[in-house]
């Protein structure tokens, strides 16, 4: 018998052993912060046996709901809503009634992801406020169950995937408020380099579930058998520079001259170097997922359709943009480094691009060109 490595395989890391150790680099850690990660990994493992059943629970398609970015939504009263095959019955008026920005109808899916992280946040009694995607206004926990945290989260993004398989996640951002008791919403309006944490549950081939406490980036994989994240990809670092650029080129004709520049180079290298391989999903946690990993770019630039950017600040552009800063990337808004970016209100949208540090150099340098010249 092999012993070393039967030892290595029984002696496993953990995402609570993992966390738990992290705690312990913090002598004056009274155990909150490792308190409220615990209750996100939970939701992100109810929300992946969710998806897995999706098909037979009949989860995915329309919820006949819109989404509160693009209308104006008006408060309803709570009113219980069933999933049809589930035994869930949803009766958060956050949830159930709550209209999306982007002004398309929620998924059953989108719906009870949601559901699930918002009830698993305020339970653990460690959060004050939360901002997801699915709700206009912020959540002000009761209270009674305030702890010091606010918690920005998209709870299913890539929903537009969920009927054709493609893998799509959860994002999460976390920051300290410094009065919970007094908390408005100008304490959440803050800057990306207060965050505290972020990360993403990937639901796909295997539940890969990204995380950074500001000390570096760690991937975990869920092992069903356990029901535990396991760490897989230890200490992540990006490559400086990578072969791969994601980009919808959909979306070229309305493209500002330094992005069409730049993914003219990606295609048409002058230096005699081979040209780049255009990879896009369309999935955000995919797409990042991919660029983490084997390095490149992830490009969602403003255009003539959406001159503020399509993808939102806060639970978004600011947790891939600390992970991928963490990883040893860069994220820059087309004027200046993503964490700086001040959010006027809670779904602002910006620019992003992302990636392995010389080609996200590269772009800055075309939008530097650019202003110069103007």
């Amino acid at each position: 018998m092999d012993h070393a490595a039967e030892a290595q395989r029984t002696d496993l890391m953990t995402i609570t052993r993992h966390v738990l150790n992290e705690q312990g680099r913090h002598p004056e850690s009274r155990g909150d912060f490792t308190i409220l990660l615990s209750h996100i990994v939970l939701g992100c493992k109810f929300v992946a046996s969710a998806v897995n059943k999706a098909g037979l629970a009949k989860l995915v398609g329309l919820a006949g709901e819109t989404n509160v970015q693009a209308s104006t939504a008006k408060h309803h009263h709570a009113r219980a809503f069933t999933i049809t095959g589930c035994r869930s019955v949803i009766t958060d008026p956050f949830v159930a009634f709550h209209l999306q920005t982007r002004g398309e109808e929620q998924k059953k899916l989108d719906v009870l992801s949601n559901e699930v992280f918002v009830k698993a946040l305020v339970s653990s009694g460690r959060t004050c406020v939360l901002v997801s995607e699915e709700n206009e206004e912020a959540i002000f926990v009761d209270p009674a169950l305030r702890g010091k945290y606010c918690v920005c989260f998209d709870p299913l993004d890539g929903s537009s995937n969920i009927d054709c398989g493609v893998s799509i996640g959860t994002i999460f951002g976390i920051y300290m408020i410094k009065d919970k008791d007094n908390v408005t919403l100008g304490d959440v309006l803050q800057p990306g380099t207060n965050m505290l944490a972020a990360g993403y549950c990937m639901y796909g081939s295997s539940c890969t579930l990204v995380l950074s406490t500001g000390n570096g980036v760690n991937g975990f994989t869920l092992d069903p058998s356990l029901g535990e994240f396991i760490l897989t990809h230890p200490n992540i670092k990006i490559p400086k520079k990578g072969k791969i650029y994601s980009v919808n080129e959909g979306n070229a004709k309305n493209w500002d001259a330094p992005t069409a520049k730049y993914v003219e180079k990606c295609k048409y290298p002058q230096d005699g170097s081979s040209p780049k391989s255009l990879r896009y999903i369309g999935s955000m946690v995919a797409d990042v997922h991919r660029t983490l990993l084997y390095g490149g770019i992830f490009l969602y630039p403003a255009d003539q359709k959406s001159p503020n950017g399509k993808l939102r600040v806060l639970y978004e552009v600011f947790p891939m943009s600390f992970l991928m800063e963490q990883a040893g990337g860069q994220a820059f808004t087309g004027k200046h480094r993503a964490l700086e970016h001040a959010p006027a209100k809670l779904h602002d949208r910006s620019p992003i691009f992302l990636g392995s540090c010389d080609d996200v150099e590269e772009i800055k340098a075309l939008y530097a060109s650019e202003s110069s010249t103007v």
